[in-house]
């Protein structure tokens, strides 16, 4: 009856580490300003076609987050900082916290439904990083060797369950 106890108590762990359900019923949420955004910075919209200036920031391309394995809102903006960088920023994230979830640039098509939750992990990605938070609005840099051309969407890809919880196409601004 020992050995049963133990197996079961084993078991309970593993999945409570694998699974982490509390997480369910946590919210994190983010803040972070767009960086470069100062009272003298700016976001043209869009249409805007001036090359960023000093001070200025350029949205590059954007969409909107679908949901897939949980209900997942917000939108998703590449964007040229006055530097010369970019930035892959959500804003008004609203999705479902879980285990091991990243933000990926990716070259798979956005589907809706269930036929979309697992396409992601099949081509070409780069991960931008952890999910800072499964609420609000946050900043991820882009490596500077990204080629914009090569990556037509955005996931918030759970890694330990090879599923997307929701992605974005990006259209070009």
């Amino acid at each position: 009856m020992a050995a049963v106890l133990a197996v079961a108590a084993v078991l309970v762990a593993v999945g409570l580490y694998w699974f982490q359900p509390w997480k369910l019923w946590q919210d994190q949420t983010v803040s972070e300003a767009l960086p470069g955004a100062g009272p003298s910075a700016s976001v043209p919209g869009p249409g805007a076609v001036a090359p960023p200036a000093a001070g200025r920031l350029q949205i590059v391309s954007s969409g909107r987050l679908i949901s897939h394995e949980h209900t997942t809102t917000g939108t998703v903006k590449v964007v040229r900082l006055a530097d010369g960088s970019h930035v892959l920023r959500l804003e008004g994230l609203d999705t479902s916290n879980g285990p091991d979830l990243r933000v990926w640039l990716t070259d798979a098509p956005v589907k809706e439904g269930v036929a979309g939750w697992r396409v992601f992990d099949d081509g070409k990605h780069v991960s931008l990083g952890r999910l800072k938070g499964n609420k609000g609005d946050q900043n991820y840099p882009i490596p500077a060797d990204v080629r914009f051309s090569e990556y037509t969407s955005v996931t918030i890809w759970c890694a330990r369950f090879d599923v997307s919880f929701g992605a974005a196409a990006l259209t070009a601004v």
